[in-house]
């Protein structure tokens, strides 16, 4: 038998406070949370299918005592935790060196305080990333970023989330570079690593389709199926099939929202996809991991990592930038 191709699953576990604050809602403040509902659903979800993935926890949510029970699960469950920052704000590419460094204690402290190890994996909410994003994860030991989301639809996808919030004319400002530029697009679906002098850091970008670079993330194809089921599974199968043709590993993201349905959250109403039953939404769900484990060999992000090290691959060396979702990039071979 042929050995499959890798590829890597991952849940951003964003809480209902954060759909909400990004949304510009201010009952955010008060933390809501869905944890209980969701959490026993996709670990359920995953079990059935003897899967393990990676999911990326917000220290906020892991400091807090009503989260503990559901996060605690997803360790004992043997699922690889990440971080995915303190606050989950998607302008984090604007903090300063001593704001990350306050950032990322507090995460890590938090996260480490419930399953008992250090993260050593981050995404960034919203794909927020910076050059002193990147320095600060090379200096705290960590083995990996899956930041990068080469798309070129993010000023498409941030008119439209901008359109259907309630922000105003100052958080707009804030959030400007939201889902990165159309120059996302022309970044590679491959993996590689950060170079910095004699440290490097490995990336694996969240992966789009490859040639046209549009999302086939979890989400965009439930929202796809608000119109068409049947294409929209055609197109994530089209998506594998592209990734194989081109060596691509695909290493594709999850949200919480993929499992939660119209019944389930009416505060949540304006997320694209939300106006379905949860039951058709986990249907969907379900044939499309069916998709990817019938042609990949699907594991965690840092499994993914772990069959990656040692192999050729390229580099990018990092200059710190001020500003900017990925900053100044120079490409090396």
């Amino acid at each position: 038998m042929t050995k499959k191709p890798t590829a890597s699953l991952s849940l951003d576990l964003d809480n209902k406070w954060s759909y909400l604050q990004t949304h510009g809602n201010p009952a955010w403040e008060s933390f809501p949370s869905y944890f209980d509902l969701v959490v026993p659903r996709v670990l359920r979800f995953f079990e059935e299918r003897n899967l393990k993935i990676t999911v990326f926890v917000v220290g906020q949510d892991a400091e807090m005592e009503q989260n503990r029970v559901a996060l605690q699960s997803i360790a004992d469950a043997g699922h690889e935790i990440g971080n995915h920052s303190y606050n989950h704000e998607p302008w984090l590419h604007l903090y300063t060196p001593t704001e990350l460094g306050e950032e990322f204690q507090r995460s890590e402290a938090a996260i480490q305080a419930i399953t008992g190890k250090r993260t050593v994996g981050f995404r960034g909410p919203g794909f927020s990333l910076s050059d002193q994003v990147l320095r600060t994860l090379v200096g705290r030991g960590y083995e990996y970023d899956c930041s990068t989301f080469p798309t070129y639809l993010g000023p498409i996808a941030r008119t439209y989330y901008f359109f259907k919030s309630q922000l105003s004319k100052e958080q707009k400002e804030e959030r400007k570079e939201l889902f990165g530029s159309w120059k996302d697009g022309f970044q590679s679906n491959k993996p590689f690593e950060w170079e910095f002098g004699d440290k490097r850091l490995l990336e694996i970008p969240v992966t789009t389709m490859p040639v046209f670079k549009i999302p086939i993330h979890a989400s965009y194809v439930m929202y796809l199926a608000t119109y068409s089921r049947s294409i929209a599974k055609a197109y994530f199968w089209t998506a594998l099939k592209m990734c194989r043709l081109m060596g691509v590993q695909p290493s594709i993201l999850l949200h919480p929202l993929d499992f939660l349905g119209a019944e389930d959250d009416s505060d949540l109403a304006f997320f694209p996809g939300m106006n379905q039953p949860a039951g058709k939404k986990v249907e969907l769900l379900s044939d499309c991991i069916a998709m990817m484990t019938d042609q990949f060999n699907v594991v965690t992000m840092r499994q993914h990592v772990a069959q990656l090290k040692g192999k050729s691959m390229r580099h990018r060396d990092v200059d710190l930038a001020p500003t900017g979702v990925t900053g100044t990039l120079a490409e090396s071979k």
